[in-house]
Parts: structure tokens; C-alpha cells; sequence
């Protein structure tokens, strides 16, 4: 069986980087599915590439295999897993473009997703992204700005939010809303898979301004920005060795 030491996830306008690096297709069954993705070699590390979204960006967030995902990757072997994320937020002070890492998160998605459907197990999730005061570290030390605390707030997606539900977020404690980490990171917890994301801030949430949020927006904003996870990520190799 293949090992592997890092686990790659990228999100809009990461994954298709991420696919670019090249490597061999792997398809790895798991009980809940397929899951697909490069291996590839990294700074002597073994490194699992996944498009979140598929190839093409085909796969909605309600409906990405999170459970596939997260089981895969653990038996693979991998030591630790960093997802990116695009995001709104609700920081007016946090310009576009901001990188911030996940600290917490609040799961509004309705998905109850969880990797134990035939047994009860209880997993802890007071620290839902344990490796991230690595990636701050590490973030740090390639002199990359990062906000070093964000609380995510997970929609259903795949539509954006209401002015509405933006407000109600913010008095929650919410920082970044976004359609996928909290979900990502329920099921790496209950997998035992150590889990950072990094999310980049593509737009101010609805009912902040007056612009209409545009998908198209979203994806400049990456292809801008998103180059900096990626050096973030391929970094985390050395953190694996």
C-alpha cells in the first residue's frame, strides 16, 4: 500500500494548482467511497494532492465525499493534512486578499456528518484544527501575513448567504463564512487525521457593501492570492519528514 507523509486538499482556485504540480493518479477505495488524487514528491516527502472540488471544479460542496476524504487520507498514513478555503468575512478590517487561519469553527450546515453511523462514539473536537499552530509557525517563518485566529462559519451552500443570515453570524462569533471546513474538519477529527485550513479572504460577506457577490470574483481573487497557500503548504513538508 501506498504511504504517504502530507495530505494536500485545495479548495476554489487552489486545487487545480495543486493538480499542476503533476504526480501519479492515484484512486484509493474507502468505505464510503473513492478517493482520488496525485502522489507526488515534495523536498523528500510524499505528498496526496486532492481537488476538493474535483477536476474542473464539477463536484458542489454538499456534495464533495468528506467522509471519503478524511478515511482515505488516514490510511494512507499521512502525519498531517492542510485544506484551503475561499471565504467571505465579516472583518471589514481583514482586506481582500487576507489569509487566515482556522481556529474554530461554528457548523450551520445541517449535513450531521460523521463517520460513525453504526456505533456511538463521542469524538472531542475543542481543538478542531490541531495543526494549526504549526502552519502559523511555519506561515511565519516565510514571512507570509496570516491572521493567526478565525472563527469559520459553515453554510449549506452552494448559494451565498442572505444580508440576514450575515448579521445573525456575526452576533454568533463568526469571522469567515464559507460551504466546506467545517464539515472537512468534523470528519478529519473523527478520522484522527491532525488538520489545518487555511482560508483566503475573497470577498466581504453579503449586506457589507453594496456589490453582488460574483463567483467569478471569488476565482480572481485566488488566482491573485492563492499562490501564498500554496507555498504555505508545500513548506508543511518539513514539518512530515
Amino acid at each position: 500500500m501506498i504511504q504517504v507523509d502530507l495530505a494536500l486538499i485545495g479548495g476554489t482556485g487552489i486545487g487545480s494548482r495543486l493538480a499542476s504540480l503533476g504526480g501519479r493518479s492515484i484512486a484509493h477505495p474507502t468505505p464510503f467511497g473513492m478517493l482520488r488524487g496525485k502522489v507526488t514528491e515534495h523536498n523528500g516527502a510524499k505528498i496526496l494532492l486532492v481537488q476538493r472540488h474535483a477536476a474542473g471544479h464539477k463536484t458542489p460542496p454538499h456534495l464533495v465525499n468528506y467522509r471519503a476524504i478524511a478515511t482515505g487520507v488516514k490510511s494512507l498514513g499521512v502525519k498531517m493534512c492542510i485544506s484551503s478555503a475561499a471565504v467571505g468575512c465579516l472583518r471589514a478590517e481583514w482586506p481582500i486578499g487576507s489569509l487566515a487561519l482556522c481556529t474554530d469553527f461554528l457548523d450551520l450546515s445541517a449535513r450531521n456528518l460523521t463517520l460513525f453511523d453504526q456505533k456511538v462514539e463521542h469524538t472531542d473536537v475543542t481543538h478542531p484544527f490541531p495543526a494549526g499552530p504549526q502552519i502559523l509557525k511555519l506561515a511565519n517563518e516565510l514571512n507570509i501575513p496570516i491572521q493567526p485566529q478565525a472563527v469559520y462559519v459553515t453554510n449549506p451552500g452552494p448559494r451565498y448567504e442572505s444580508p440576514a443570515e450575515i448579521e445573525q453570524v456575526r452576533r454568533l462569533g463568526g469571522d469567515l463564512v464559507g460551504m466546506t471546513a467545517s464539515t472537512e474538519a468534523i470528519a478529519m477529527r473523527e478520522a484522527g487525521v491532525p488538520y489545518s485550513c487555511i482560508s483566503l479572504v475573497t470577498n466581504h460577506a453579503a449586506g457589507m457593501g453594496d456589490e453582488k457577490l460574483d463567483h467569478e470574483d471569488v476565482v480572481r481573487v485566488m488566482n491573485e492570492s492563492g499562490q501564498l497557500i500554496v507555498d504555505i503548504m508545500l513548506a508543511a513538508t518539513k514539518l512530515v519528514k
